[in-house]
Protein backbone atom coordinates (compact mmCIF):
# COMPACT_ATOMS: atom_id res chain seq x y z
CA UNK A 1 0.00 0.00 0.00
CA UNK A 2 1.39 3.36 -1.24
CA UNK A 3 0.26 6.78 1.10
CA UNK A 4 0.33 9.73 -1.09
CA UNK A 5 0.50 13.26 0.61
CA UNK A 6 0.46 16.38 -1.48
CA UNK A 7 1.29 19.97 -0.10
CA UNK A 8 2.13 23.48 -1.76
CA UNK A 9 -0.65 24.59 -2.83
CA UNK A 10 -2.39 28.05 -2.77
CA UNK A 11 -3.59 31.29 -3.97
CA UNK A 12 -0.69 33.18 -6.40
CA UNK A 13 -1.47 35.72 -8.97
CA UNK A 14 -1.34 34.89 -12.55
CA UNK A 15 2.14 34.72 -14.36
CA UNK A 16 3.70 33.57 -10.96
CA UNK A 17 4.84 30.29 -9.64
CA UNK A 18 3.78 27.48 -7.20
CA UNK A 19 5.96 23.89 -6.67
CA UNK A 20 3.61 21.03 -5.44
CA UNK A 21 5.21 18.00 -3.67
CA UNK A 22 3.86 14.75 -2.98
CA UNK A 23 5.31 12.36 -0.50
CA UNK A 24 4.99 8.72 -0.30
CA UNK A 25 5.31 6.87 2.63
CA UNK A 26 6.17 3.42 1.59
CA UNK A 27 9.89 3.13 1.17
CA UNK A 28 9.37 0.82 -1.91
CA UNK A 29 7.79 3.61 -3.75
CA UNK A 30 10.90 4.40 -5.86
CA UNK A 31 9.50 1.68 -7.57
CA UNK A 32 6.13 2.99 -8.84
CA UNK A 33 5.61 5.09 -11.64
CA UNK A 34 3.58 8.20 -10.84
CA UNK A 35 1.42 11.58 -12.22
CA UNK A 36 0.16 14.38 -11.22
CA UNK A 37 -3.69 15.51 -12.70
CA UNK A 38 -6.22 18.13 -11.74
CA UNK A 39 -9.62 18.97 -11.05
CA UNK A 40 -11.31 22.24 -11.94
CA UNK A 41 -14.97 22.49 -10.69
CA UNK A 42 -17.34 20.84 -12.94
CA UNK A 43 -14.85 19.13 -14.95
CA UNK A 44 -13.21 15.62 -15.39
CA UNK A 45 -10.20 15.09 -13.31
CA UNK A 46 -7.14 15.40 -16.39
CA UNK A 47 -3.59 14.54 -16.97
CA UNK A 48 -1.30 17.19 -16.13
CA UNK A 49 2.00 14.84 -16.06
CA UNK A 50 4.15 12.05 -15.61
CA UNK A 51 7.15 10.66 -14.36
CA UNK A 52 9.17 6.69 -14.82
CA UNK A 53 10.00 5.32 -11.82
CA UNK A 54 14.18 6.26 -12.16
CA UNK A 55 13.01 10.02 -13.08
CA UNK A 56 14.36 9.40 -16.55
CA UNK A 57 11.39 9.89 -18.72
CA UNK A 58 8.62 12.82 -18.49
CA UNK A 59 5.52 13.24 -20.18
CA UNK A 60 3.52 16.35 -20.19
CA UNK A 61 -0.06 17.69 -21.37
CA UNK A 62 -0.05 20.08 -24.27
CA UNK A 63 -1.32 22.22 -22.04
CA UNK A 64 1.38 22.78 -19.47
CA UNK A 65 4.26 21.78 -21.75
CA UNK A 66 6.92 24.80 -21.22
CA UNK A 67 5.50 26.14 -17.99
CA UNK A 68 5.58 22.69 -15.70
CA UNK A 69 7.92 20.32 -14.78
CA UNK A 70 7.55 17.19 -13.11
CA UNK A 71 10.39 15.75 -11.59
CA UNK A 72 11.18 13.12 -8.30
CA UNK A 73 13.69 12.64 -5.45
CA UNK A 74 13.80 9.09 -4.63
CA UNK A 75 16.20 9.37 -1.74
CA UNK A 76 13.25 11.55 -0.14
CA UNK A 77 10.29 9.28 -1.61
CA UNK A 78 9.01 12.72 -2.74
CA UNK A 79 7.49 13.97 -6.38
CA UNK A 80 7.37 17.48 -7.07
CA UNK A 81 5.30 19.88 -9.71
CA UNK A 82 6.99 22.79 -10.62
CA UNK A 83 4.52 25.41 -12.00
CA UNK A 84 5.26 28.68 -13.81
CA UNK A 85 3.67 31.32 -16.09
CA UNK A 86 0.40 30.44 -14.08
CA UNK A 87 -2.43 31.25 -15.81
CA UNK A 88 -6.80 31.49 -14.49
CA UNK A 89 -6.93 28.00 -16.42
CA UNK A 90 -4.74 26.48 -14.35
CA UNK A 91 -6.87 26.82 -11.05
CA UNK A 92 -8.29 23.19 -9.98
CA UNK A 93 -7.25 20.53 -7.39
CA UNK A 94 -4.04 18.96 -8.37
CA UNK A 95 -4.18 15.35 -7.02
CA UNK A 96 -0.51 12.88 -7.08
CA UNK A 97 -0.91 9.24 -8.22
CA UNK A 98 1.16 6.33 -8.29
CA UNK A 99 1.02 2.90 -9.97
CA UNK A 100 2.71 0.96 -12.14
CA UNK A 101 2.10 2.01 -15.77
CA UNK A 102 4.75 4.18 -17.05
CA UNK A 103 3.73 7.68 -18.54
CA UNK A 104 0.23 6.41 -17.94
CA UNK A 105 -2.44 9.48 -18.22
CA UNK A 106 -5.14 6.94 -17.56
CA UNK A 107 -6.47 7.97 -14.16
CA UNK A 108 -7.23 3.75 -13.69
CA UNK A 109 -4.13 2.73 -14.44
CA UNK A 110 -3.23 4.55 -11.39
CA UNK A 111 -4.66 3.06 -7.93
CA UNK A 112 -2.85 5.36 -5.47
CA UNK A 113 -4.35 8.98 -4.88
CA UNK A 114 -3.77 11.74 -2.22
CA UNK A 115 -6.21 13.75 -0.72
CA UNK A 116 -5.50 16.89 -3.38
CA UNK A 117 -3.81 20.19 -3.07
CA UNK A 118 -5.81 23.57 -3.73
CA UNK A 119 -4.30 25.89 -6.92
CA UNK A 120 -5.60 29.40 -7.32
CA UNK A 121 -4.67 31.62 -10.13
CA UNK A 122 -6.10 35.08 -9.88
CA UNK A 123 -6.38 37.13 -12.40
Amino acid sequence: QVQLVESGGGLVQAGGSVRLSCATSNRTSGTYAMGWFRQAPGKEREFVAAISWSGLSTSYADSVKGRFTISRDNVKNTMYLQMNSLKPEDTAVYYCAAGRYTLSRDTDRYPYWGQGTQVTVSS
